[in-house]
């Protein structure tokens, strides 16, 4: 007897009474079912975001969450980028563990999230919250000039135990380099200093909370294009301007960062048993540190004419810009499609949101928290 009747979708019982399956079966096929299973093995993080975050931007975190996981398990490796302020707003805190348990194999930066990590971990007593910093005029922003702090959005960074601080240690090595005719990237320089352990009584935060510590501790690749127009690139063209530096090139520049890329990518990037690439791109912000390394791939393939390159395999963007403004924060993922980044089979998200939020969520989720 067939007690599957398929044309109806409904189990027939033998004695002919039909009862519906259908309705649960679907429901258990819904998103909120197949994530509360997901979780269920996972920390009370991931089980709350699992239960709660089912619609809009909560459902897109979620689903770029599950896309960054399943990205990794299929072999795949994660290039992370930073704009903004990402580090003096503390994210290093949830992704220190993901590099500590190799979720993240490449960063790109902006110069100033790279010197703001180690700000933190040098001066972070000294550092003030400014809650109602929209209501600050003119005179008190002034102020806190006076006092040499120099706020980002609700934080006040103080300028000598933070800035002045890092300036004599990062000094010497720019010097010690120069006379030695020697040239490395801005972020060799602070795995030297890291590593020199000149700073280690100085720390001010729990280190494993450091992500650049962490990358130190991997040696992970780091690539900080516009590094000059960081804190500490002001500091270096002081130094060039002074003569205390007597090679301008000692630190190596973001042309260098693009070639080191490019060979990075060519031996690293192959082709997933998915068909996708095995290089995906987590992007936190837009901006020069999206832009710089996604460019990496329409080089290779229209500049290079190499063939057999992979495009990027996973592509995730948590950015609160609009597109219609014509920035490149704001560009969707298929925009990206037009100039050969990623394919129109790439696994695509995009968060409207605040990453100082989603961020340590995506990474929660990934981390089994």
């Amino acid at each position: 007897m067939n007690l599957f009747n398929m044309s109806r979708a409904t189990f027939v019982w033998p004695n002919g009474r039909p009862t519906r399956l259908l309705g649960s079966m679907k429901a258990k096929s819904k998103p909120e079912f197949i994530n509360a299973a997901l979780a269920r093995k996972k920390g009370p993080v991931s089980q709350f975001i699992a239960h709660n975050y089912r619609h809009f931007n909560a459902a897109a975190m979620l689903d770029a969450a599950k896309g960054y996981e399943a990205h990794l398990k299929a072999g795949g490796q994660m290039l992370v980028t930073l704009a903004g302020a990402m580090s003096t707003a503390e994210l290093g805190i949830s992704l220190a563990e993901m590099i500590r348990q190799n979720k993240v194999h490449a960063i790109v930066c902006t110069g100033a999230n790279l010197e703001e990590d180690i700000f933190n971990l040098v001066a972070h007593d000294y550092y003030e919250r400014v809650p109602q910093y929209r209501q600050l005029t003119a005179a008190d922003e002034q102020a806190l000039l006076g006092r040499h702090m120099n706020r980002v959005t609700d934080t006040c960074i103080p300028e000598m135990e933070a800035m002045r601080r890092i300036e004599g240690v990062v000094l010497a090595e720019w010097i010690k380099a120069d006379r030695a005719g020697e040239r490395y990237f801005p972020h060799e320089f602070m795995y030297k200093i890291i590593r020199s352990g000149k700073l280690r009584k100085s720390y001010q935060i729990d280190p494993k909370n450091s992500w650049l510590i962490a990358a130190c501790e991997k040696n992970l690749p780091i690539i900080v294009p516009g590094w000059e127009d960081a804190t500490l690139g002001n500091m270096y063209a002081a130094a060039v301007i002074r003569g205390d530096v007597k090679h301008v090139h000692t630190v190596r520049t973001g042309i260098e960062y693009m070639t080191w890329l490019a060979q990075f990518y060519t031996k690293t990037a192959t082709c997933l048993k998915n068909g996708e690439g095995s290089l995906g791109f987590f992007q936190i912000g837009g901006g020069i540190a999206g832009d710089f390394p996604i460019c990496v791939v329409p080089m290779l393939h229209q500049d290079l004419e190499r063939r057999g390159i992979p495009l990027w395999g996973y592509f995730a963007q948590i950015s609160d810009s609009t597109t219609s403004y014509g920035s490149y924060s704001g560009a969707v993922p298929n925009e990206k499609i037009t100039w050969g980044k990623l394919a129109a089979s790439t696994p695509k998200f995009i968060v409207e949101s605040d990453a100082t939020i989603v961020a340590p969520l995506i990474f929660a989720w990934v981390l089994g928290q």
